[in-house]
């Protein structure tokens, strides 16, 4: 027996006796654009968990000096020496006939950008309070990096896009975690109990999927009061947008529980004397994880886009929140973004972060099949 056929036993051994998950990791790990898209999510949660140390400034500090800079340019030599990477100071000076800023770089003038630096304080996750930052510049008061640019008011367009981020891509987490719930608990009590109860549960999904959004979110807007606290309305639209969107994966469970509620392996649970708890949650639901796994990470996008549009249109999450879809609430209109088209910056990271969902959701969907190879 050579070693060529030695090694391919071996490799059938391992994959006869490796668990599950491990086989689907393996499988999992072959869709590269899957994996890389893994990364990139990880990535951005992590970025939004540590947002406060992340972002070089306060999302709310304002400059009237300091509005509609554009991205500043990040330098490594100043007059063919090393310096390590610094910027140079910003020169104002004003069109004589539009009487628009103009900002330009002052090269007599170079600011260091430091590692752990020390600038606004803030509260770490609301327990202690610390003015540590992951990098800042080293200059005087006036001086300000602006790497992604600055909006109208002169706020640094990188840190609220970083605080944006934690807002919008919780918001599809915990949309999809309570839309989740409701459709499988939903969806097998009616595709296994049927009757009445299937007839009761498919109406209120009718009546649900039959609302226009656009005047539900238009009425929601105009009796929502201003004074209301914004933590409050988050909350309020993520709970919203999981009422809404559980229909879909409810009807798909009760069909798959229709067919197969009556096979060998659920009637022989059954008459094991299982109850109908575990017959659901050890036996039917884990025989269509693929369709979850993928029904789930296809859904947080579309809570991301839903929670985008609404603040976009001003029916959704309204200021001082600060959200992908309130950031891009500056970009409405042309002249916006003929001065300043870098604040379409947060419309970039929703369309990636977007397809990275999807492609990790294509890569979980095939690695959870059990007949994918």
């Amino acid at each position: 027996m050579t070693d060529t056929n030695v090694t391919d036993m071996d490799k059938t051994q391992v994959i006869d006796t490796a668990r599950p998950i491990t086989l689907m990791w393996w499988r999992f790990k072959q869709h590269k654009l899957a994996l890389w898209s893994l990364y990139l999510i990880g990535f951005l949660y992590f970025v939004a968990a540590f947002a406060e140390f992340l972002a070089p400034y306060d999302p709310f500090k304002h400059s009237k000096l300091h509005a509609y800079v554009p991205p500043q340019q990040v330098h490594l030599f100043h007059e063919g020496s090393f310096v390590g990477p610094f910027i140079y100071g910003l020169d104002r000076k004003r069109d004589p006939e539009t009487a628009r800023l103009i900002f330009s770089e002052d090269t007599a003038k170079v600011l260091p950008i430091k590692l752990f630096h020390r600038g606004d304080s803030y509260h770490f996750w609301g327990l202690w309070e610390t003015d540590l930052h992951l990098f800042g510049i080293e200059g005087g008061r006036r001086d300000r990096l602006y790497l992604l640019g600055s909006d109208s008011l002169g706020r640094d367009l990188l840190s609220r896009l970083i605080y944006g981020g934690r807002v919008t891509l919780s918001v599809g987490l915990i949309g999809v975690f309570f839309s989740f719930v409701i459709g499988i608990t939903l969806g097998s009590i009616a595709g296994l109990v049927g009757g009445r109860v299937d007839a009761a549960i498919q109406r209120v999904a009718e009546f649900v999927r039959s609302i226009p959004t656009i005047p539900l979110w238009l009425g929601l807007a105009a009796a929502l009061p201003i004074h209301w606290d914004p933590i409050f309305v988050y909350l309020l639209i993520t709970v919203i947008l999981a009422l809404i969107g559980w229909t879909n994966l409810a009807r798909v469970v009760r069909g798959h529980f229709m067919t197969i509620r009556n096979q060998d392996f659920v009637l022989a649970a059954q008459l094991s004397g299982a109850k109908p708890k575990r017959v659901v949650t050890r036996h039917m639901l884990p025989s269509m994880t693929s369709y979850v796994i993928a029904a789930v990470t296809l859904a947080i996008p579309e809570m991301i886009l839903g929670e985008t549009s609404l603040s976009f249109l001003g029916l959704g999450l309204r200021p001082p929140v600060v959200s992908w879809g309130v950031l891009l609430q500056d970009a409405q209109n042309l002249r916006s973004i003929a001065l300043a088209p870098w604040l379409l910056a947060p419309g970039a990271a929703i369309v990636a972060t977007i397809l990275a969902f999807n492609f990790l959701g294509d890569g979980l969907r095939d690695a959870a099949d059990p007949y994918q190879k």
